[in-house]
């Protein structure tokens, strides 16, 4: 697989993450995923995405930059949303926020299998 093919490939992801198209995520996601150490399997990182988007009515996510080279992606992403109540930690309560995560993917037979993720909570702090 090429960059620009593994590239693809992951906006497509990206595309359903925010359609919430939740039986198709596992076109795009391992069946033994892990997030940032954590064994999850596709049924928990999904578990993860819905809590994501039930506690982020709003959530969407914007990729600022993606960098392939297979079997890995990098990419920037950019959220301007309102978090319902406590988010990472920080009581945000419907305050609209913007921030970036760096996230980092590790493809295996076309698939995300493992991903590597970092949010700016500084500078959610810094707009509450």
């Amino acid at each position: 697989m090429t960059g620009v093919e593994l590239a693809d490939i992951y906006r497509n992801y990206i595309a359903c993450l925010n359609r919430q198209d939740w039986p198709a995520l596992g076109r795009f996601v391992h069946d033994e995923v892990a997030h940032n150490a954590r064994p999850l399997g596709l049924a928990g990182y999904r578990a993860m995405l819905e809590q994501d988007f039930r506690e982020i009515p709003d959530l969407r996510f914007n990729i600022e930059m993606v960098i392939s080279e297979p079997p890995h992606v990098a990419a920037r992403l950019k959220f301007e949303c309102t978090p319902v109540g406590t988010f990472l930690g920080l009581a945000v309560n419907g305050r609209r926020v913007s921030f970036c995560e760096n996230v980092f993917y590790e493809f295996r037979d076309g698939k995300i299998r493992q991903v590597w993720s970092i949010i700016d909570k500084a500078a959610i702090e810094a707009q509450l």
